[in-house]
């Protein structure tokens, strides 16, 4: 049986889980780090274009802390489109999702499970931190990606 998520009146289908069929199967990932043979709507782009300018405070404080891999050498990309969403940063050594929520987060709890199943049916891990987290604590935040990436195989 096929998985299809129905979204803004848009049915997607999902990769089959056997690896088999119609499935949309793993990401390709060429030598800059981007996710290839995806499409990706011209109107995403430009509204990531527009979130890598326009930044949150606690999105600057955790891109400072991660730029020029200083986290375990790990390389991260600022509002990365993944699929038809825009993660926060995302790192394709280990193929990692980082999302930093904010307040309107609590409204959208839903959503954002929905769109955290679909990324993981790709191989991709995602991590969630809060405002708070990644402002006051800074070094857990550090610790936490240092972990994961020591148990994903790269």
């Amino acid at each position: 049986m096929k998985s299809i998520y129905v979204m803004k009146n848009k049915e997607t289908k999902l990769p089959s889980r056997s690896g088999k069929g119609e499935g949309l199967g793993l990401p390709k990932r060429g030598k800059t780090g981007l996710i290839q043979f995806q499409k990706i709507n011209p109107t995403k782009l430009q509204l990531a274009k527009y979130f890598r300018s326009h930044m949150t405070y606690a999105e600057r404080c955790f891109w400072n802390m991660c730029r020029r891999n200083q986290i375990a050498g790990l390389q991260f990309r600022r509002q990365q489109v993944i699929y038809g969403f825009i993660a926060d940063f995302y790192s394709n050594q280990i193929n990692l999702v980082v999302e930093i929520d904010g307040g309107i987060h609590e409204q959208q709890k839903d959503y954002d499970k929905l769109r955290t199943e679909i990324i993981n049916l790709y191989g991709i891990k995602v991590i969630r931190f809060t405002n708070e987290e990644v402002t006051d604590k800074s070094d857990m935040v550090k610790q936490r990606i240092i972990d994961l990436a020591s148990t994903i195989p790269a």
